[in-house]
């Protein structure tokens, strides 16, 4: 038997499982806040409690644990306990099994700490995969049996009572024998503290939650909403580093694996939580988790937004500064998506499967981006819609444009859409046709910071050459910003 070997643990299903309460149909209330909160927060912890506990259990040292958090960890431990810590794994996976009603499933991979990391890591993957790829295999000829999917009511409760509001207010979390798939807040036989610094024997967790009315509680997703400028909407940001799998199998040894996983990890964590406790985001934001390289929030729509350009922004400084030894573009760009909520008492779940449905639609799409308003943009792009959002307000709010106003400039992307004819035979008529309806549109005075804001906004629009009219993208990003901000 190896003397030393290494055991890499993931969970599976976390996005049907975070999504199902949606699915399935269930009450607002069930699937509001709380509910979601606690499934989150327990998928996060799990990654971390999980081989704290181990190690506990088998009596060993806090060093093994190479890195957790995230859906995953990596210990390394002595050959000798690897049969008893599989049995701590499989008690761990069904209960797991059983919370989730089937949608979470814990796999693990063992394999002996020799030969080149490359070669090591090859092996672990093909354990996992060797899982991954047949579901199957606990549930037998049952799977072929017809079922109904039955709420878990208990397993809500504890989602939502157990965890929910009170781990954010918790200072520690921790693990008991007797329910080895439950992440416990009080009662616990082994517990470590909670924390948003770095710590090395804390659990590094972010939980920020924007206050509601009265201060006692945190806000529902309705205050939210009236805390936001213009239109009373609430939403969902998420976030996701583009290509991060790629970045960490580029590694040469884990001894690099480790502090890298460790670095982005302690980035989301801390940033976040700073961010959201600043004046203008901490009574509009609440942090749903934070994983190694991923992170949800949800919020007041506009605040959502500022918080997308500060994480990008913190990101890019964070990469330049961290990563400038290694080659390629893997792991130092960040994509993100906004979904808005269609009314106030919308389940949380279902916007925040939407976010993710925008997510991947982002990622598929380009990288280093971001899903808002119904467009994908460069973010670049987002600084140019920002820009251009803030003329056509000054537009509405100083020189009391109507309304009308925001809707026959968004008519000009109709157009261009169904523009038709060859382009060189058309492209004078369309430039002459769009400046003369620019101009009938924007008529009425002659006061000179209002003709200098209507030769900018023609120029964002649909650029500065005479000879091309191509609308910006951008450009209805901020007209749909604009009319959001203005609408009360």
């Amino acid at each position: 038997m190896a003397e030393q070997i290494l055991l890499q643990g993931k969970i599976l299903g976390t996005e049907a499982f975070l999504s199902a309460a949606a699915a399935e149909g269930r009450p607002a209330r069930s699937a509001g806040e709380d509910l979601l909160a606690g499934r989150s927060q327990w998928i996060t912890l799990m990654s971390e409690v999980l081989p704290r506990a181990l190690l506990a259990e088998l009596g060993l040292a806090r060093i093994l644990l190479g890195s957790s958090g995230g859906g995953q960890f990596l210990l390394v431990l002595p050959g000798a306990v690897r049969e008893t810590a599989e049995d701590f794994l499989r008690a761990a996976a069904r209960q797991m099994a059983e919370l989730s009603s089937g949608h979470v499933k814990l796999i693990w991979g063992v394999t002996d700490n020799l030969g080149d990391w490359s070669v090591i890591r090859r092996r672990l993957n093909e354990e996992l995969d060797h899982q991954r790829n047949r579901p199957l295999a606990d549930i037998g000829e049952g799977a072929f049996l017809p079922s109904t999917a039955i709420p878990n009511h208990a397993a809500d409760t504890y989602f939502a009572k157990e965890l929910g509001a009170k781990v954010r207010e918790a200072a520690q979390a921790g693990w008991s024998p007797e329910s080895p798939g439950k992440v416990l807040v009080e009662g616990a036989k082994y517990s470590w503290s909670l924390t948003a610094n770095l710590s090395p024997d804390a659990i590094l967790l972010a939980r920020h939650a924007a206050p509601s009315d009265d201060g006692k509680q945190a806000a529902p997703v309705q205050t939210l909403a009236r805390r936001s400028q213009g239109r009373a909407i609430w939403g969902v940001l998420r976030g996701d580093v583009d290509n991060f799998g790629l970045r960490l199998r580029r590694v040469n040894s884990i001894e690099e694996h480790v502090p890298l996983s460790v670095l982005y990890k302690q980035f989301f964590a801390g940033e976040l939580e700073v961010l959201c406790s600043l004046p203008e985001f901490w009574r509009k934001v609440s942090i749903l988790y934070c994983g190694g390289d991923d992170f949800a929030v949800y919020g007041a729509w506009d605040a959502l937004i500022a918080l997308a350009r500060e994480v990008q922004r913190l990101f890019h400084r964070f990469t330049e500064e961290n990563l400038k030894e290694y080659p390629g573009p893997e792991g130092k760009t960040i994509s993100m998506a906004i979904a808005l909520a269609p009314e106030s008492y919308y389940p949380l779940a279902a916007v925040y499967q939407d976010a993710g449905r925008n997510l991947g639609l982002a990622k598929s799409a380009d990288k280093d981006c971001i899903y808002l308003l119904g467009r994908i943009l460069e973010w670049r792009h987002l600084a140019d819609a920002a820009e251009l959002k803030d003329t056509v307000t000054r537009l509405v709010h100083d020189f009391r444009m109507s309304r009308q106003f925001l809707y026959q400039l968004r008519s000009f992307y109709r157009h261009e859409a169904y523009a038709d004819g060859p382009a060189g035979q058309a492209e004078t008529q369309r430039t002459w046709r769009f400046q003369r309806r620019f101009n009938r549109i924007l008529s009425g005075t002659r006061d000179r910071e209002f003709q200098k804001l209507r030769t900018h906004l023609i120029n964002e629009m649909i650029g500065r050459k005479s000879a091309e009219v191509k609308m910006r993208p951008a450009g209805l990003v901020a007209l749909e910003w604009a009319r959001l901000v203005t609408e009360v």
